[in-house]
């Protein structure tokens, strides 16, 4: 069997779109150039790599095969790239960060504070959720992730790096506003906006209330942090959110956090990558950056929460 490297590319696009026209605008070829690819590539397999029912295709169980040698072929090249540009040094690099939705707020930040020292270096960050962060986890899609509550069925080094409190937040001029250590009980009385089913925020208020023999009405569920805090703005009930994703709206009294007993949530924020994985000199030293500097990034917001305006 021969083939070559371009044509392995070309396969793993449009095994990964499953199509042929979004691989061919990731890839920046025409359709038929792609198509010609993938046929000559299954002329040297000597099977069928797609099949096509209706509109859609499906990978066969040869290119299923192929897809998973595939993948792993590429993340040598890809190492190779990056052990190549690290005997280049620091000046050089790319480096590319995936975190989760409610950590983008300081996570631009490090970022942003890393890069000065590191103008050579190319970041890629990609915002998703936790969803998204245990596939590119398991597929050791990016270099480093920033997520809370690591899972315990990879084989991952995790370390914390800055507190992350979870709070209870309101629209402003709630009744529960301005009192002060609100019962538990009181809660069971409110509707809450809450997260997709599977988020780490919502995994965690579904644990302390629980654990706390609590059970709270929740309403619309919402994929992101920032409709959560427009929709409890806009008075459609209470919701729970890192306290991290709160600065512009404390600062303009937007929302207010309430004094609930036994809160904030305390949780951590980590950063992660496979256990094994070469560290490229640029991933390095931003993992170092952030164990040093993480905690220093964002302001101190617990003062601005139970103001109202």
């Amino acid at each position: 069997m021969h083939l070559t490297l371009r044509q392995l590319k070309v396969f793993e696009s449009v095994a990964r779109h499953l199509g042929y026209t979004r691989a061919a605008e990731e890839l920046h070829l025409t359709q038929p150039a792609v198509s010609m690819q993938i046929k000559q590539l299954e002329d040297s397999v000597g099977l069928p790599l797609f099949e096509k029912m209706g509109k859609k295709i499906f990978l066969t169980e040869a290119g299923r095969e192929l897809y998973g040698y595939s993948n792993s072929i590429s993340r040598q090249l890809d190492e190779v790239d990056e052990v190549i540009e690290g005997l280049k040094g620091l000046e050089r690099g790319r480096l590319a960060i995936s975190v989760a939705s409610t950590a983008n707020a300081f996570a631009t930040r490090l970022l942003a504070a890393f890069s000065k020292d590191h103008s050579g270096v190319t970041v890629s960050l990609d915002v998703t959720n936790r969803r998204g962060l245990l596939s590119q986890l398991a597929n050791n899609e990016a270099d480093m992730v920033i997520m809370g509550r690591p899972p315990r069925d990879l084989d991952l080094v995790t370390e914390a790096f800055m507190d992350n409190p979870l709070v209870v937040i309101a629209p402003p001029g709630h009744p529960l506003g301005s009192e002060r250590n609100i019962p538990l009980t009181r809660l069971q009385n409110e509707t809450f906006v809450v997260r997709e089913l599977g988020s780490g925020t919502r995994n965690a208020m579904e644990r302390f209330f629980t654990d706390q023999g609590i059970r709270v009405t929740t309403g619309m569920e919402m994929t992101s942090n920032e409709a959560i805090k427009q929709a409890v703005e806009a008075g459609l009930g209470l919701g729970i959110v890192s306290i991290h994703t709160l600065e512009l709206e404390l600062e303009t009294r937007r929302i207010c956090v309430l004094d609930a007993e036994n809160f904030p949530i305390l949780r951590h924020w980590y950063v992660v990558h496979r256990r094994g994985k070469r560290l490229s000199p640029a991933a390095q030293a931003f993992k170092d950056y952030v164990l040093a500097e993480g905690d220093k990034i964002m302001p101190t917001l617990m003062t601005f929460g139970n103001s109202q305006p």
